[in-house]
């Protein structure tokens, strides 16, 4: 019997000049774009018109670093509140989820549920949510806080939060609002539910005050990769989104957190694994290295250290570029599984700070291709064949080139490998991605019917 093709997912990872950290110093860049929204508007409809499933904006709640040369170069200063960036994008999109990040740390269940709920209504069902804790001191230090609180107290946090959200989004059932002018009635009182959930974190009594969205829930994204994340995600997510240099540990990762999924009573189709990808794509192999170089040939100096220190959750304080990192390693308070990858690759090839710096400037520690579309291709089908990935969240090293770059020539790859669905998928996200619909679990709630209903 011949093996079916199993169709990838494919995500953009949205970050306007590109995902290269000096992507907007390129001469092909049109850098001061940040804030204009038919910038936006161009690369979101490319990526619903060319079989992307999602767009993926990642967001924190500040500017993350005290290093003023550091911050001068660096053009991720400013950027939109994702949820209102999306929610005007919808109205230019017809097929595309639009996925928000939104931490569980610095923000309160009632107004992310009630946010990605109306982000879902206004996109007839293509929202979805990234869960995020939180991974840099400069969120709590604009919030109130002199630090992040510890890494295990953030996530037991999030696990609260998020089923707190999903109650919430279990206010109503699906037909609960009947809006009958005859009888006077608006919602079916016995169809409406309350929360009263009263946890370590939160007291939240509820009703939603929004339908029930399109999708019954927005789409689950998390993006930790740690211990305490593989669990969050396996008991909450449906779409993970995880950094993998390499096949090997991609397929470890994949096959630890797809078995993890039975604690939950899960399946293996319930939680979609996407690495990050950053594809460099030549027509030639030499070409691809050299739209490649020129970009790190555009690397400040100055952004070396804070860049290493704040992404891998290093002390590198007292040290030199050409230093390498210290023998023993602080544990982080930030993101553990990237200061894992970090310190293990650094060691393995013997990488001086200069050298890590060049290394991950660009992918972050996710999967860096350069090549040819056929070579893109085969890497992508490769890690999907052998259960590496489900799929991939795109990280076009340059706005809008590279994005471009990859439709007109690797995205025709795949669709010629079956890779790819022939036609686009309309729809809501979940049916997009192949998730189910949630059932209505609003029965297992408190409800107080009396006298509930809103009677004209």
């Amino acid at each position: 019997m011949a093996k079916r093709t199993r169709h990838i997912k494919l995500g953009l990872f949205l970050i306007i000049d590109g995902s290269h950290e000096a992507a907007w110093r390129h001469p092909d860049a049109t850098s001061g774009q940040g804030m204009t929204f038919k910038r936006y508007v161009d690369v979101v409809t490319t990526a619903d018109r060319n079989f992307f499933d999602f767009v993926f904006l990642a967001d924190t709640l500040g500017i993350t670093s005290d290093n003023l040369p550091m911050i001068s170069r660096n053009a991720r200063t400013e950027c939109y509140d994702p949820i209102v960036l999306l929610s005007a994008l919808a109205p230019f999109t017809q097929a595309v989820g639009l996925v928000a990040t939104a931490s569980t740390s610095y923000n309160d269940p009632y107004q992310v549920a009630r946010r990605f709920a109306s982000l879902d209504h206004l996109s007839d069902g293509r929202a979805g949510w990234n869960v995020v804790t939180s991974a840099n001191r400069f969120e709590a230090l604009n919030l109130s806080d002199d630090d992040l609180p510890p890494h295990e107290a953030r996530y037991r946090r999030a696990r609260e939060f998020v089923s707190v959200v999903k109650g919430l989004w279990d206010s109503w059932d699906d037909d609960a609002f009947v809006r009958d002018k005859a009888s006077g009635m608006y919602f079916e009182p016995t169809k409406m539910h309350l929360l009263d959930h009263r946890g370590e974190f939160f007291s939240v009594r509820g009703p939603l005050n929004i339908p029930r969205s399109p999708q019954g829930h927005p789409v689950i994204v998390q993006a930790g990769s740690s211990e305490d994340g593989q669990d969050l995600a396996a008991a909450t997510a449906d779409v993970v989104f995880t950094a993998q240099e390499n096949i090997e540990d991609a397929r470890e990762f994949y096959a630890k957190l797809k078995a993890r999924l039975q604690r939950y009573d899960r399946s293996e189709d319930d939680l979609i694994i996407m690495p990050g990808i950053f594809p460099v794509v030549g027509r030639s192999q030499s070409e691809a290295e050299d739209r490649f170089e020129s970009l790190q040939s555009f690397l400040h100096p100055d952004v070396a250290i804070p860049f290493i220190s704040r992404l891998g959750g290093l002390d590198l304080s007292g040290l030199t570029l050409d230093d390498m990192l210290p023998s023993v390693i602080d544990a982080t308070n930030s993101s553990k599984s990237r200061q894992k990858l970090f310190v293990a690759t650094a060691k393995r090839d013997s990488l001086t700070i200069r050298q890590m710096f060049m290394r991950f400037a660009g992918a972050r520690g996710h999967l860096q291709v350069l090549g040819t579309p056929a070579t893109i291709a085969d890497c992508i089908e490769g890690w999907v064949s052998s259960r590496a990935a489900d799929g991939f969240n795109v990280m076009p090293p340059l706005l809008p080139g590279s994005l471009n770059d990859f439709k007109d020539l690797v995205i025709p790859e795949l669709q010629r490998r079956g890779l790819l669905s022939s036609a686009i998928r309309a729809g809501t996200l979940r049916e997009r991605l192949g998730l189910r619909h949630p059932p209505d679990l609003s029965h297992i709630y408190t409800s107080d019917r009396a006298d509930q209903g809103t009677a004209t």
